[in-house]
């Protein structure tokens, strides 16, 4: 591929304004000089309170396009032009994916479909879409939703002709504070002196949006097509965390949930051979005819029976590190 250039590039974000979207707008704006940025979003309201951050008058770079990302000619005319499109809209909570299952499809499933068409209908050259560890070995439908989106977004590679569009994923943990994580549950019980826990055995990876968003950008640049991008994160166990939040309240334990997982994978040992630890993280390259042109030089491969799953983990988050991740990931979304 040709090496790509932010200077006077034309980048859309679907789900543009959401918590990444927002955080990847200010980062490019602040370090990039792009020639337009298009947030691609449902909401008129997240819209409006949006421009007023970032408007998109005279001598702006910002455009905000009203959209869903399950209309493939509503995406074809937004596409028109675009240079890099970051594809973020998904819906994303595992309760109301469990509750409205078609409702999930449509978005997280034929939505994706419907990038990859539209991006092989226009031209746009690179694509990278986010996924979450909660695609592999899924036991939840969101889950399960993005297995498919992931899938579906690695093999557009092959409906696209040589030097045309290419598609690439990357695939993070929990984001430390976001919405309906378990921070802002654990300090709203605090005052109480009784906080509620699943299961004491639980471990996530965590990423913060900061880390997100530089993931994204360095996928952006660095994609051949077909890839996955996986970041190495520390894991946090909830008792640590809990211990962080609410010291000395009490913990009641009420079951797990249903569709959580004791603990999460980012790469599992099937996917293994095919992955790459490249320094600063991990590439599973696809295995495909189509990729073999696209094959990455550098790298190492990975020992036989790897698996990159946050209970086994060698780097952890506790005590202080974990506390300061939290207060600089709020300050974040405070600023944003």
């Amino acid at each position: 591929m040709r090496p790509f250039s932010w200077e006077n590039a034309t980048i859309l974000v679907t789900g543009g304004t959401g918590s990444f979207g927002r955080r990847f707008v200010d980062t490019v704006l602040r370090e990039q000089r792009p020639r337009k940025i298009i947030v691609f979003s449902r909401d008129e309201l997240k819209q409006h309170e949006m421009r007023q951050h970032f408007p998109d008058g005279p001598g702006s770079p910002m455009r905000y396009f009203i959209g869903d990302v399950r209309d493939a000619d509503r995406l074809r005319r937004a596409f028109t032009g675009v240079d890099l499109v970051v594809h973020a809209a998904a819906l994303k909570q595992v309760p109301a994916c469990e509750y409205n299952p078609f409702e999930a499809v449509q978005t997280n499933i034929q939505g994706a479909k419907n990038i990859v068409d539209a991006a092989i209908d226009v031209g746009v050259p690179r694509i990278v879409a986010l996924s979450t560890d909660k695609a592999v070995a899924p036991v939840n439908l969101y889950g399960a939703t993005k297995l498919v989106a992931e899938k579906i977004v690695v093999q557009g590679n092959s409906y696209s002709s040589p030097g045309g569009p290419r598609f690439s994923c990357v695939r993070y943990g929990n984001v430390v504070g976001s919405r309906g994580s378990v921070i802002p549950l654990f300090e709203a019980q605090k005052p109480s002196g009784v906080i509620s826990m699943t299961d004491a055995r639980m471990t996530r990876f965590w990423i913060t949006l900061e880390q997100g968003v530089r993931l994204v950008m360095t996928a952006a640049e660095r994609m051949h097509g077909g890839e996955v991008f996986i970041p190495k994160l520390p894991s946090m166990r909830i008792t640590d965390l809990a211990e962080v939040l609410a010291p000395g309240c009490e913990v009641r334990m009420i079951g797990i949930r249903p569709g959580e997982k004791i603990h999460e994978t980012l790469i599992s040992e099937d996917e293994t051979r095919q992955t790459l630890d490249v320094g600063d993280m991990y590439v599973i390259q696809p295995m495909f005819p189509w990729w073999e042109s696209e094959r990455w030089s550098g790298g190492t491969p990975l020992p036989e029976g790897f698996r990159y799953s946050s209970d086994v983990n060698d780097r952890w988050l506790a005590g202080p590190e974990l506390l300061r991740m939290i207060e600089d990931s709020a300050g974040a979304y405070a600023r944003h």
